[in-house]
């Protein structure tokens, strides 16, 4: 998005820049908090909260900046605002109700929180922007049909697989190709890690080590492709994706024929992923045509003979580009992904462990359960649990591991947020099996 950058310039030019708030300063909020203050025009840091204040001091000192208050409420907030000084609180629900602030950013890696967050900042008409691609795909349909309702932008971020996969769509649509796959490129999985076995790396990248089991056992890629199904249209093959595993380093173009041609070419298209193929950390987007001339162009072009034409992002750079997807929704009005309307594909619970009845169920990245992607009719005909909203589950029986839950092995919390729009998202789109 070239403009953007001009955009912003004028902005700071003018003395309006967009003003940001975050909710969430773990290590993709402060990382996202540096790289607004040190390094995008245009643009303001004028809050950040965060349940345990000491982080959101933190998120600022790292960014260089000393000079905030804390405050306690909206009106302390709109007061520093005005003052051009920066803050910090425990009530992220200042940030939703303060007037002078464009966007609100949501960071936390949670569910049920996040949906909180997302919700009171859509009620007060202010843009929503997510990095949480979990919340996104447990809830992002209804959240999307709240937004769309009160006149503000719904987006999950630039940065992140998905959102560099749906620029990466959107450009080769504009060509007047069809995309027939939006893949992702993994180094690794195993659905049976879990905190204690990754904790060495956890270290070694200063994350938490549930976050790291959750990329190493596949609930991660589940919901990052989960969402980009539900922002195209597309589907899954088959429960939990093909996910051929190559020999590491293999080009990506070299693994196309890994994948049965009629999953690609019949019917909407498919998200899945590779593993070991190169380049590691990126996205790529198979897409056909029928036109013999665009063909014979796209081989000239060193595309190849077809019928399928691999496109590839070798990086993904996460809460550096987060700022891209800010200007888009304020400047704009643009998601940079965003639900389509009805869900097309779920995340669903599976168990990493055989587990005993009357268990509670931990959540992401823990010890208990892997999610992986099914397609949203097959998952509402059996009544298959959501990852989402699994955790604090009490099991009504024994479940072997690998086995899907149902709704109806579990007893869920009383009064969750989640479990409301899970109920209302079913019947605003009437997702049929």
């Amino acid at each position: 998005m070239i403009i953007i950058d001009k955009l912003l310039r004028e902005r700071q030019q003018s003395g309006k820049p967009i003003r940001v708030a975050m909710v969430g300063a773990g290590v993709v909020g402060k990382g996202l908090a540096r790289q607004i203050t040190r390094y995008v025009e245009g643009m303001d840091l004028v809050a950040i909260s965060n349940r345990n204040l000491s982080s959101a001091e933190k998120a600022y000192q790292e960014a260089g900046v000393n000079d905030f208050l804390v405050v306690e409420n909206a009106g302390e907030l709109q007061d520093a605002i005005k003052q051009e000084r920066p803050v910090v609180t425990e009530n992220f629900t200042a940030l939703c109700e303060a007037e002078g602030i464009d966007v609100v950013v949501e960071a936390t890696g949670s569910f049920e929180f996040a949906a909180s967050v997302a919700l009171e900042t859509i009620q007060n008409k202010k843009h929503f922007v997510t990095v949480n691609a979990e919340m996104d795909g447990t809830v992002g349909p209804i959240l999307k049909a709240y937004a769309d309702k009160a006149g503000v932008m719904y987006t999950n971020s630039d940065g992140d697989q998905p959102g560099v996969v749906l620029n990466l769509f959107r450009s080769i649509k504009e060509m007047g190709l069809r995309p027939v796959m939006c893949g992702n490129i993994k180094g690794l999985q195993d659905p049976y890690r879990n905190p204690t076995t990754q904790e060495g790396f956890a270290k070694k990248w200063g994350i938490k080590p549930f976050m790291a089991a959750s990329f190493a056992d596949g609930t991660k890629i589940s919901y990052e492709q989960g969402i980009t199904a539900n922002a195209t249209g597309m589907r899954v093959a088959k429960r939990g994706m093909h996910g051929p595993s190559v020999k590491s380093g293999t080009p990506i173009e070299e693994t196309i024929h890994l994948f049965p041609l009629e999953d690609l070419l019949e019917g909407p298209g498919i998200v899945d992923y590779v593993i070991g193929a190169a380049p590691g950390p990126g996205v790529f987007v198979l897409a056909t045509t029928e036109d013999d001339v665009q063909k014979y162009y796209l081989n000239m072009y060193k595309m190849g003979e077809g019928p399928l034409y691999c496109f590839y992002r070798p990086f993904h750079l996460c809460h550096i580009e987060v700022p891209n997807t800010i200007a888009r929704a304020v400047l704009l009005n643009d998601a940079t992904i965003a639900p389509q309307g009805a869900p097309t594909v779920e995340v669903i619970s599976t168990a990493k462990i055989d587990l005993e009845a009357g268990q509670t169920l931990d959540g992401l990245g823990c010890y208990t359960l892997y999610g992986q992607c099914e397609n949203a009719d097959t998952a509402r005909a059996q009544r298959l649990l959501p990852f989402g909203v699994a955790e604090g589950c009490k099991l009504k029986r024994n479940i072997a591991r690998d086995e899907v839950l149902t709704y109806d092995d579990v007893e869920l919390p009383k009064g969750r947020l989640i479990d409301k729009l899970r109920a209302e998202q079913e019947a605003v789109f009437s997702i049929q099996p």
